[in-house]
């Protein structure tokens, strides 16, 4: 039986969304081919009717995630950022949370593509973030941009460190609320201004 075009967009895209989940909660060395295809539902052989590799089927997955992320955080404003990304509901929410949390560490042990996939991802981001809450007050836009870096690399950090100790560690927890108290109060003069 013959697939339709719009059938075979369709069957990539149940790929990608599944292959996404997969990677974000196992790492792209961590799921083959095989299983992220049986997971969304197809044979191994059809893999490659899809993509010509599973690097670029990890450069597919990321700009999604990516995409999926960004236009989450468009929605929020700093704080709320800050509290729904360093949460407990996020690190344990590793197959649904940012992909840039879940797969920064792996992207680096990738291909060129994988990377640049990320480097515009990472891009994307700053620009969101620096949105309406930017300070108005911060008049030199390497400063801002560096405080939206610091404010990046933070938020991602804390998730990473977080999920590196053991599900039940206290200190699990700890990483997490210290570094959402900390970026918190480092709004407060934003506000008060």
């Amino acid at each position: 039986m013959r697939v339709t075009k719009a059938q075979a967009q369709a069957n990539r895209a149940h790929i990608v969304e599944t292959a996404s989940a997969l990677f974000r909660e196992h790492g792209y060395d961590g799921v083959g081919v095989a299983e992220l295809m049986a997971a969304a539902g197809f044979t191994h052989g059809g893999f490659y009717k899809h993509f010509r590799s599973k690097a670029d089927l990890m450069a597919e997955t990321a700009a999604s995630g990516l995409s999926q992320s960004l236009a989450m955080t468009g929605e929020m404003d700093l704080a709320k950022f800050i509290s729904v990304y360093v949460s407990r509901e996020h690190r344990d929410g590793r197959s649904a949370g940012c992909t840039m949390a879940a797969l920064c560490g792996d992207a680096a042990r990738q291909s060129d593509d994988v990377k640049a996939t990320f480097a515009a991802g990472i891009e994307d981001m700053l620009a969101v973030l620096g949105g309406d809450d930017a300070a108005p007050q911060d008049a030199d836009p390497k400063r801002a941009r560096a405080k939206r870096i610091d404010l990046l690399a933070h938020v991602i950090g804390a998730v990473a460190l977080s999920r590196a100790c053991p599900d039940d560690s206290p200190l699990a927890d700890e990483i997490l609320e210290a570094c959402r108290s900390e970026l918190l109060a480092s709004l407060a003069p934003k506000a008060a201004a």
